[in-house]
């Protein structure tokens, strides 16, 4: 499907601020009312056995100039459990995660 692109934005407390600006990049990179399928973030709380939890974000492979702009890493398609959409159409679920039920 091609390359995801993932960025560890750090504790769940203070991540929102990073969600924030990665929402504000989205905006500025694609504009309010894009509606591509293919172009998405999505983030989840993860804690790998860890007390506290941090916050992953994961770009689509299609938001390559924003994944770029918010220096996140090339990594592998993430699971869909316990993922969350930040920006983008709903409709990219299905485009991304073939097997996903509504």
């Amino acid at each position: 499907m091609g390359l995801w692109f993932g960025k560890n934005l750090g504790d769940a407390m203070l991540a929102w601020e990073h969600l924030d600006h990665i929402e504000d990049l989205y905006v500025s990179v694609y504009g309010k009312a894009n509606q591509r399928r293919d172009v998405a973030v999505f983030y989840r709380h993860e804690s790998e056995g860890r007390l506290h939890c941090e916050v992953c974000a994961y770009f689509s492979p299609a938001a390559v100039e924003l994944a770029r702009a918010a220096a996140a890493e090339p990594c592998e398609q993430p699971s869909q459990d316990s993922l969350s959409l930040l920006v983008g159409s709903e409709a990219c679920w299905t485009a991304l995660f073939p097997e996903h039920r509504d």
